[in-house]
């Protein structure tokens, strides 16, 4: 298979996030942390979306770190071989945000050579492999490792970055001169981030130095670079000498593609007026350094106008060789859909665009924190491994679509991604533009308007930009079927959110009949509707459905034995739904808190412990309490995914309500003197209850842990946690940070 032929459709091409970068002597590798190193399996994965291409890594760190006579060709032997006879073309990279094995860096004079033998013996030992990316994005691994020193060799120099940017590109000519040597017709994928700085009046030189730096890779590659060149004497001041620039001019090898990484964060905002920012701490330069979208008035154009520049700079084929953004599952699917438009626009307006790659097919880890530290931040891709197998999301589903000329299904579509809604302002440099109205797009249905869950769900859906209706009982009576059909009718949802219900356990041994009625009746009649009307449907049960004899935490697949009435309408409900429509989502849960519900049990128990009062506390039911923001947000998630079926969703943990409250108090620094554990009969509990309803997963644990929720929790709610106790917490609800936000 070719990746370059000028006449072929728009290409769908994938990229696995393979990144082996050094901090000091602490090797931190993706393929470790995403499993892939040991998993073959996601190559069919892969397969079954549609991609021509994968960047798949032929790593020099991992293949030959003791050199090349020790080199242990095995992994990649196996892996290449599958890739070829699934008929995928592998690109292979060479080195990715790395600085070569132990006895080399980025800043050695002999990088070049060694990375260049490395390559020849990749190419002898496959001389069918046609493409390559010796380097993985050039300028943006020297600016990380040699000029703001957080990868290794850790230097922070405009010395050390040129030096750091030469090796690397005189490595990448090098290597093709030794590939092309065994096989004449390979070709050079060259990538790099590209971006738009953009800045205040007093930022100008910076801005247009910012914007000229950006090009240096593929000028060098090209033999752009001379005298006359708009860097030159930054250069040469910075420690290149003439004739090593003048090299590449003599001994061009341009790339065969353009490589364009585009993130939200690649676009910045430079401001010489660090006190309007008072949360972010001014560089070097005393200037402040931010991403684009968080400061700009306008929106910031994307990526259409790079692919622009560079076909008119350059006058080569051009793909998007890294599409990804860290965000909510509709964002993901707004941003590969927004740069698949634009590549396809730069086509008609006659730049030959070939590809557009979705990059961190399985996710990356700790790109948060550029990956200087291991903390385990996780952002997933078309895949989530956060389950016991990866589990395609919606972004594979529109990634099998793109492949095929399909129309976009995924309804979600129809809203803005944050980037370009005016809440993505952070600091205020100018009126935002208005959003456009979104309110004619298909909405999502809430039934339980008086409720936590409900009205949780309309202040989430707003914030991510998801129509919805958040409708009362007299809007819609979800055991009416009349009131049901009329609703639909009406606004002609893509999905409805059960989140109404009878909620008293201890009232319903008295009011069975309403209990059944809201519980279990009318999510029967709402899935038959949704099933007539192929609508999706999320309905919520709970941990009551067991009866605590397991003794250890409940998965989905145990069978339901309630003990009273209440729990006897859910479990009533969930196999009601799921016989009328198997493709209902039915999430069982446990123990809500959460910052929009003062009446909950941790803001109750923290309330009176602050005040010295007694507050009495079951020691005898073991729950498994849920983050009412986190709960939402992953069943959103999976709601646009369209993943069906029961799944358990909490924050983890099993532990007593005494123990919760504890714990709790602990995290705000409020004294537990007055706390009174106590059996739960003597808290007012009179109705039958499991004494263990602890929740686990076996599909996939998609909450962070009770630790990190309870922590974001109590500093939301302005008790003693500070920000740097949340420094390794999962973000906030509705914040979106890329690749690193600043």
């Amino acid at each position: 298979m070719t990746l370059h032929t000028e006449a072929a459709a728009l290409a769908l091409w994938g990229g696995l996030e393979a990144t082996v970068n050094r901090v000091r002597d602490r090797y931190f590798s993706q393929m470790e942390q995403n499993g892939h190193a040991d998993r073959i399996s996601d190559l069919d994965r892969f397969a079954a979306l549609g991609i021509q291409a994968l960047r798949y890594p032929v790593l020099w760190e991992l293949v030959a770190p003791d050199g090349l006579a020790q080199a242990d060709w095995s992994w990649p032997d196996e892996r290449l071989a599958a890739l070829r006879a699934l008929g995928i073309t592998p690109i292979a990279g060479l080195v990715h945000h790395g600085s070569g094995p132990r006895d080399t860096s980025l800043v050695d004079p002999g990088f070049p050579e060694k990375l260049a033998a490395y390559a020849g013996a990749v190419a002898a030992r496959y001389p069918w492999l046609t493409d390559y990316t010796p380097v993985n994005e050039p300028c943006t691994t020297a600016r990380f490792a040699c000029l703001y020193g957080l990868w290794y060799p850790h230097e922070q120099s405009d010395r050390g970055f040129v030096r750091a940017l030469l090796n690397q590109c005189k490595g990448v000519a090098l290597s093709m001169q030794a590939i092309r040597a065994v096989n004449p017709q390979a070709k050079l994928v060259q990538t790099d981030d590209l971006g738009q700085t953009w800045g205040t009046a007093e930022m100008a030189a910076q801005v247009r130095f910012n914007n000229q730096r950006r090009w240096l890779p593929w000028d060098l590659l090209c033999g752009r670079v001379d005298r006359n060149h708009a860097l030159w004497d930054y250069l040469t001041a910075s420690g290149a000498s003439v004739e090593e620039l003048l090299w590449f001019r003599d001994h061009p090898c341009p790339p065969d593609i353009i490589g364009i990484n585009y993130y939200v964060t690649s676009d910045r905002w430079l401001d010489h007026r660090p006190h309007l920012y008072p949360d972010q701490a001014a560089g070097a330069g005393g200037y402040i350094d931010l991403v684009a979208a968080r400061a700009l008035p306008q929106p910031a154009p994307g990526v259409a106008p790079l692919l622009q520049q560079a076909w008119q700079r350059y006058g080569l084929p051009l793909a998007v060789t890294e599409a990804h953004i860290d965000a909510r599952r509709e964002d993901q699917l707004r941003w590969l859909h927004e740069i698949w438009q634009a590549a396809q626009q730069a086509r008609q307006d006659g730049a030959d665009v070939r590809a557009v790659t979705v990059w961190s097919l399985l996710g990356s880890f700790d790109w948060n924190k550029l990956v200087t530290e291991r903390h385990g931040y996780y952002e997933n891709g078309a895949y989530d491994l956060r389950c016991p197998e990866p589990r395609p999301t919606a972004l594979a589903t529109l990634m099998r679509e793109l492949a095929t000329a399909r129309p976009p299904s995924n309804p979600v579509l129809q809203g803005l991604g944050w980037w370009r809604r005016p809440q993505r302002l952070l600091y205020a440099t100018g009126a935002a533009t208005a959003a456009p109205d979104h309110t004619q797009a298909q909405p999502v249905l809430i039934a339980g308007a008086g409720g936590t869950l409900g009205s949780a769900f309309a202040r989430l859906c707003a914030e991510r930009h998801l129509a919805c209706r958040l409708l009362r009982r007299q809007d819609m009576d979800i055991a009416d079927p009349a009131s049901v059909e009329a609703a639909i009718q009406r606004y002609r949802p893509w999905a409805i959110i059960n989140a109404s219900g009878y909620v008293q356990p201890q009232r319903a041994e008295y009011d069975g009949s309403r209990c059944r009625r809201d519980n279990a009746l009318g999510p029967a009649i709402l899935a038959a509707a949704c099933s007539r009307h192929a609508i999706r449907l999320l309905s919520f049960s709970n941990d009551l459905v067991f009866d605590g004899s397991k003794r250890s935490p409940y998965v989905e697949s145990d069978p339901v034995a309630p003990l009273n009435a209440y729990g006897r309408s859910k479990a009533e409900a969930e196999r009601r739904v799921l016989a009328v429509l198997p493709q209902a989502l039915m999430v069982r849960s446990s123990a809500f808190f959460g910052p929009w519900d003062r009446h909950n049990f941790i803001s109750r128990a923290l309330a009176a412990l602050a005040a010295g009062q007694p507050f009495r506390a079951a020691t005898d039911l073991v729950v498994s309490p849920t983050h009412v923001p986190d709960l939402a947000h992953a069943c959103l998630d999976l709601l646009i995914d369209g993943e069906s079926g029961i799944w358990h969703l909490s924050n983890g943990g099993a532990l007593s309500w005494a123990e919760l409250a504890r714990q709790a108090a602990g995290l705000a620094g409020i004294p537990t003197a007055s706390l009174e554990p106590r059996p739960a009969v003597e808290c007012g509990l009179t109705t039958a209850h499991p004494h263990f309803s602890a929740l686990d997963s076996e599909r996939g644990r998609l909450l962070p842990s009770l630790q990190d929720a309870l922590t974001r929790y109590i500093m939301h709610s302005g008790l003693g946690v500070s920000k740097q106790d949340c420094y390794n917490c999962a973000p906030w609800p509705g914040s979106s940070v890329g690749r690193a936000e600043d």
